[in-house]
Protein backbone atom coordinates (compact mmCIF):
# COMPACT_ATOMS: atom_id res chain seq x y z
CA UNK A 1 0.00 0.00 0.00
CA UNK A 2 1.66 3.56 -0.91
CA UNK A 3 0.04 5.76 0.60
CA UNK A 4 -0.93 10.01 -0.04
CA UNK A 5 -0.97 12.14 2.42
CA UNK A 6 -2.25 15.55 2.43
CA UNK A 7 -0.89 18.94 3.95
CA UNK A 8 -2.82 21.61 4.25
CA UNK A 9 -1.61 25.07 2.54
CA UNK A 10 -3.29 28.25 0.95
CA UNK A 11 -3.44 29.93 -1.95
CA UNK A 12 -4.35 34.15 -2.88
CA UNK A 13 -8.11 32.14 -4.17
CA UNK A 14 -7.55 28.70 -1.94
CA UNK A 15 -8.26 29.04 1.88
CA UNK A 16 -6.86 25.90 4.30
CA UNK A 17 -10.24 24.50 4.45
CA UNK A 18 -11.24 25.05 0.74
CA UNK A 19 -7.22 22.95 -0.05
CA UNK A 20 -8.73 20.49 2.33
CA UNK A 21 -11.45 20.13 0.04
CA UNK A 22 -9.77 19.62 -3.06
CA UNK A 23 -7.70 16.61 -1.64
CA UNK A 24 -10.60 14.84 -0.37
CA UNK A 25 -12.54 15.29 -3.64
CA UNK A 26 -10.05 14.23 -5.54
CA UNK A 27 -9.87 11.06 -3.40
CA UNK A 28 -6.77 11.77 -0.82
CA UNK A 29 -8.18 10.46 2.26
CA UNK A 30 -5.69 11.64 4.92
CA UNK A 31 -5.51 15.53 5.68
CA UNK A 32 -2.78 17.03 7.92
CA UNK A 33 -3.68 20.44 9.02
CA UNK A 34 -1.05 23.07 8.98
CA UNK A 35 -1.32 26.23 9.91
CA UNK A 36 1.98 27.53 11.26
CA UNK A 37 1.31 31.26 11.64
CA UNK A 38 -2.29 31.31 12.47
CA UNK A 39 -3.62 32.29 16.06
CA UNK A 40 -5.82 29.96 18.29
CA UNK A 41 -8.85 30.92 17.46
CA UNK A 42 -8.07 30.82 13.70
CA UNK A 43 -7.05 27.29 13.85
CA UNK A 44 -9.40 26.16 16.16
CA UNK A 45 -12.15 27.19 13.80
CA UNK A 46 -10.31 25.74 10.90
CA UNK A 47 -9.93 22.71 12.42
CA UNK A 48 -13.62 22.49 13.45
CA UNK A 49 -14.63 22.66 9.57
CA UNK A 50 -11.45 20.06 8.33
CA UNK A 51 -12.44 17.62 10.86
CA UNK A 52 -16.09 17.75 9.90
CA UNK A 53 -14.93 17.76 6.07
CA UNK A 54 -12.46 14.57 7.04
CA UNK A 55 -15.46 12.40 8.85
CA UNK A 56 -17.75 13.12 6.03
CA UNK A 57 -15.46 11.25 3.64
CA UNK A 58 -14.13 9.09 5.98
CA UNK A 59 -10.63 10.54 5.97
CA UNK A 60 -7.82 10.58 8.66
CA UNK A 61 -7.72 13.93 10.11
CA UNK A 62 -4.19 15.28 11.38
CA UNK A 63 -2.82 18.00 13.04
CA UNK A 64 0.09 19.64 12.93
CA UNK A 65 2.24 20.52 16.22
CA UNK A 66 -0.87 21.06 18.30
CA UNK A 67 -1.15 18.12 20.78
CA UNK A 68 -3.72 19.69 23.42
CA UNK A 69 -6.01 20.98 20.35
CA UNK A 70 -5.50 17.38 18.83
CA UNK A 71 -6.91 15.75 22.02
CA UNK A 72 -9.64 18.32 22.79
CA UNK A 73 -11.30 17.79 19.58
CA UNK A 74 -10.80 14.19 19.02
CA UNK A 75 -8.49 14.27 15.72
CA UNK A 76 -7.18 11.06 14.89
CA UNK A 77 -3.30 12.51 15.81
CA UNK A 78 -0.85 14.71 15.61
CA UNK A 79 2.53 15.52 13.31
CA UNK A 80 5.44 16.87 15.42
CA UNK A 81 8.71 18.93 13.60
CA UNK A 82 11.81 18.64 15.22
CA UNK A 83 10.94 22.04 16.32
CA UNK A 84 7.39 21.05 18.52
CA UNK A 85 6.86 19.03 21.47
CA UNK A 86 8.92 15.98 21.88
CA UNK A 87 7.04 12.73 20.56
CA UNK A 88 7.73 10.63 23.65
CA UNK A 89 5.53 13.78 26.25
CA UNK A 90 3.22 13.68 22.94
CA UNK A 91 2.43 9.87 23.66
CA UNK A 92 2.51 10.47 27.43
CA UNK A 93 -0.17 13.39 26.83
CA UNK A 94 -2.44 11.28 24.05
CA UNK A 95 -2.10 7.86 25.44
CA UNK A 96 -2.06 4.99 22.94
CA UNK A 97 -5.22 5.85 20.24
CA UNK A 98 -3.91 8.65 18.71
CA UNK A 99 -1.74 8.72 15.80
CA UNK A 100 1.48 10.44 16.09
CA UNK A 101 4.00 11.10 13.23
CA UNK A 102 7.37 12.68 13.76
CA UNK A 103 9.41 14.47 10.86
CA UNK A 104 13.06 13.60 10.03
CA UNK A 105 15.62 14.58 7.94
CA UNK A 106 18.10 11.66 8.98
CA UNK A 107 18.22 8.02 10.37
CA UNK A 108 19.36 9.15 13.28
CA UNK A 109 15.78 11.33 13.48
CA UNK A 110 13.96 8.42 12.65
CA UNK A 111 15.61 5.92 14.91
CA UNK A 112 14.75 8.42 17.74
CA UNK A 113 11.21 9.31 16.66
CA UNK A 114 10.98 5.10 16.56
CA UNK A 115 12.17 5.03 20.22
CA UNK A 116 10.08 7.35 21.53
CA UNK A 117 6.81 5.96 20.15
CA UNK A 118 5.90 7.87 16.76
CA UNK A 119 3.85 5.83 14.14
CA UNK A 120 5.17 7.11 11.13
CA UNK A 121 7.76 9.15 9.86
CA UNK A 122 7.71 11.90 7.40
CA UNK A 123 10.95 12.31 5.59
CA UNK A 124 12.28 14.77 3.65
CA UNK A 125 13.00 17.13 1.94
CA UNK A 126 13.02 15.29 -1.30
CA UNK A 127 13.76 18.30 -3.24
CA UNK A 128 14.14 22.09 -2.34
CA UNK A 129 10.41 23.25 -1.61
CA UNK A 130 9.41 26.89 -1.09
CA UNK A 131 6.53 25.47 1.81
CA UNK A 132 8.60 24.88 4.35
CA UNK A 133 10.28 28.17 5.43
CA UNK A 134 14.00 26.59 7.44
CA UNK A 135 14.10 23.85 4.94
CA UNK A 136 16.58 20.54 5.96
CA UNK A 137 19.44 18.98 4.03
CA UNK A 138 17.67 18.12 0.51
CA UNK A 139 17.81 13.76 0.66
CA UNK A 140 16.73 13.21 -3.05
CA UNK A 141 16.19 9.55 -4.37
CA UNK A 142 19.62 8.66 -2.80
CA UNK A 143 19.28 9.86 0.89
CA UNK A 144 16.16 7.68 0.75
CA UNK A 145 17.57 4.68 -0.61
CA UNK A 146 20.16 4.78 2.70
CA UNK A 147 17.61 5.30 5.15
CA UNK A 148 15.51 3.01 4.11
CA UNK A 149 18.80 0.73 3.98
CA UNK A 150 20.35 1.57 7.32
CA UNK A 151 16.32 0.22 8.52
CA UNK A 152 16.46 -2.47 7.60
CA UNK A 153 20.15 -3.43 9.02
CA UNK A 154 18.48 -2.56 12.04
CA UNK A 155 15.16 -3.97 11.96
CA UNK A 156 12.86 -0.86 12.06
CA UNK A 157 9.68 -1.09 10.45
CA UNK A 158 8.13 2.14 10.88
CA UNK A 159 5.98 3.72 7.97
CA UNK A 160 8.44 6.50 6.09
CA UNK A 161 6.50 8.85 3.71
CA UNK A 162 8.40 11.22 1.22
CA UNK A 163 7.90 14.66 1.50
CA UNK A 164 8.70 17.72 -0.12
CA UNK A 165 8.37 19.16 -3.82
CA UNK A 166 7.17 15.63 -4.73
CA UNK A 167 5.28 15.59 -7.89
CA UNK A 168 3.61 13.26 -9.81
CA UNK A 169 6.42 12.22 -12.26
CA UNK A 170 8.27 11.29 -8.69
CA UNK A 171 5.69 8.62 -7.82
CA UNK A 172 6.83 5.47 -9.58
CA UNK A 173 10.82 5.99 -8.29
CA UNK A 174 9.78 6.71 -4.90
CA UNK A 175 7.77 3.68 -4.93
CA UNK A 176 10.14 1.43 -6.19
CA UNK A 177 12.85 2.25 -3.62
CA UNK A 178 10.50 1.00 -1.08
CA UNK A 179 8.82 4.32 0.56
CA UNK A 180 5.27 3.78 2.58
CA UNK A 181 3.95 6.73 0.63
CA UNK A 182 3.87 10.54 -0.02
CA UNK A 183 3.04 13.81 1.31
CA UNK A 184 2.14 16.88 -1.08
CA UNK A 185 0.96 19.97 -0.57
CA UNK A 186 1.37 23.29 -2.87
CA UNK A 187 2.17 21.07 -5.60
CA UNK A 188 -1.71 20.02 -6.07
CA UNK A 189 -2.91 23.74 -5.39
CA UNK A 190 -1.11 25.29 -8.28
CA UNK A 191 -2.35 22.83 -10.52
CA UNK A 192 -4.41 23.84 -13.11
CA UNK A 193 -7.13 21.44 -12.10
CA UNK A 194 -6.11 20.47 -8.93
CA UNK A 195 -9.16 18.05 -7.71
CA UNK A 196 -8.12 16.16 -11.64
CA UNK A 197 -4.00 16.67 -10.27
CA UNK A 198 -5.02 14.60 -6.76
CA UNK A 199 -7.18 12.07 -8.95
CA UNK A 200 -4.31 11.36 -11.16
CA UNK A 201 -1.36 11.37 -7.88
CA UNK A 202 -3.93 9.00 -6.00
CA UNK A 203 -4.35 6.44 -9.24
CA UNK A 204 -0.41 6.19 -9.83
CA UNK A 205 0.09 5.93 -6.40
CA UNK A 206 -2.40 2.42 -6.61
Amino acid sequence: MFDVQFITHFTPTITYVDSARIALEGGCRWIQLRMKDASEAELRATAIDVQALCRQYSATFIIDDHVDLAKQLHADGVHLGKQDMPIKEARQRLGMNFIIGGTANTFDDLKQHAANGADYIGCGPFRFTTTKQKLAPILGLDGYRSILTQMKEEGLTLPVVGIGGITRDDIPALKAIGLSGIALSSGILKAEAPVREMKEIIRLAQ
